[in-house]
């Protein structure tokens, strides 16, 4: 039996079989697409592209005017609390699966990657969730300073940088990492069709609490669907969302 997902925007894509789910190895995730969805991309015009810019540029531009206090704040309490480097970046995979430099504010500690190599060689079942979700409850790397903004998704707002300079878009996929690519199986067109987003469906839909298989789906339903009223229920949504914290961690 096909899963359905309860999102608030009422998405109606069915996701990986419950029975799938339990083969939890990387690899291709299975998909079913709604009959209702397209098996291909939605193809905007140049006008609508041309928007979508617009409302890009226009938003990371008033995101610094408006709110660059809060930027310089969340800069000071990473130093305070963690010491220099104030920011990092990370290589993403963007539109037609260029590689980008994904900024963020620094949430872990140094040499976070064989911190968490050595977690999932120790804990079985920390392997085990990172592999369905590629998230964990209780992440060794992140530091109480980074626990904070990541929970109110501060950690991201470097990212504005990153839709200025034409990476990402206010609303898309979720930046996907390099090794995650494999994960998306046939359905990598679809996240390579548009640019990935500081928000969208999976940051709207329950987040870190989804399977990735879910995440793939929901990459795949905004791709199909795309619209700019899509888009603009998305950003009205991610408010609530980031004030509640639901779903991150």
């Amino acid at each position: 039996m096909a899963f359905s997902f309860q999102s608030p925007l009422k998405p109606i894509m069915h996701a990986a079989p419950t029975n799938a789910r339990r083969h939890v190895r990387p690899g291709p995730v299975p998909v079913e697409l709604h009959p209702d969805i397209s098996p291909e991309p939605y193809c905007l015009t140049v006008t609508q592209r041309a928007l979508k810019r617009s409302m890009d540029i226009t938003g990371a531009l008033a995101f610094f005017v408006f709110l660059g206090p809060l930027y310089l704040l969340v800069a000071a309490a990473v130093l305070i609390g963690m010491g220099r480097p104030v920011h990092y970046w990370q290589p993403r995979l963007g539109q037609d699966g260029r590689p980008f430099r994904c900024y963020k504010f620094r949430s872990m500690v140094n040499g976070s990657d064989q911190v968490l190599e050595r977690h999932l060689n120790q804990d079985a079942a920390a392997r085990t969730r990172w592999e369905q979700f590629q998230k964990l409850e209780n992440d060794p790397r992140i530091t109480r300073v980074g626990r904070v903004i990541r929970r109110l998704s501060l950690d991201e707002l470097p990212q504005f940088f990153n839709v200025l300079k034409g990476d990402m878009s206010l609303v898309g996929p979720r930046p996907c990492m390099v090794r995650q690519r494999s994960l998306y199986g046939q359905r990598w067109s679809h996240y390579c069709h548009m640019r990935p987003g500081i928000t969208g469906l999976w940051q709207v839909s329950g987040r870190n609490r989804l399977p990735y298989a879910d995440r793939v789906a929901l990459d795949v339903q905004y791709a199909a669907e795309w619209s700019l009223r899509l888009d603009a229920k998305i950003l009205a949504r991610t408010f609530w969302v980031v004030v509640s914290g639901d779903g991150s961690s």
